[in-house]
């Protein structure tokens, strides 16, 4: 089965132009295209998009998964290669998350501390 762009659009929630910008950029490079130029995307092309969107929501810069995408364009002979580029990702989304459990820390202990003293307002007549 073929999707438009417009069924793909709402399917995954991401806006038409970041569709075509990911083709544009060479981050689908499976995609068929009509003779026209019409994007026909597959489930696969779903699946690709799914990961996509799951690497750049979670801060990796799109030629780190453009790279990442081409070396999966070249089989199993650079899955070490994937999971070393994975492994590496993933001990950079555990620093966010430690910096962010951090700030969210102090943020908790602030809202804490207005909780306590209360807020006051002085209303003029």
């Amino acid at each position: 089965m073929e999707f438009t762009i417009k069924q793909v659009a709402e399917r995954t929630q991401l806006p038409a132009s970041t569709l075509r910008f990911y083709d544009r950029t060479g981050l689908m490079p499976l995609l068929k295209k009509t003779e026209y130029g019409t994007r026909k995307y597959s489930e696969m092309d779903i699946c690709w998009l799914e990961l996509v969107r799951c690497l750049r929501d979670s801060g990796m810069p799109l030629e780190d998964i453009k790279a990442f995408m081409l070396l999966c364009l070249e089989g199993s002979s650079t899955s070490e290669q994937r999971k070393e580029m994975l492994q590496q990702h993933r001990q950079n989304i555990v620093k966010q998350m430690d910096v962010l459990n951090c700030s969210l820390g102090t943020i908790d202990h602030k809202l804490d501390h207005y909780n306590e003293i209360g807020i006051f307002h002085i209303d003029t007549p």
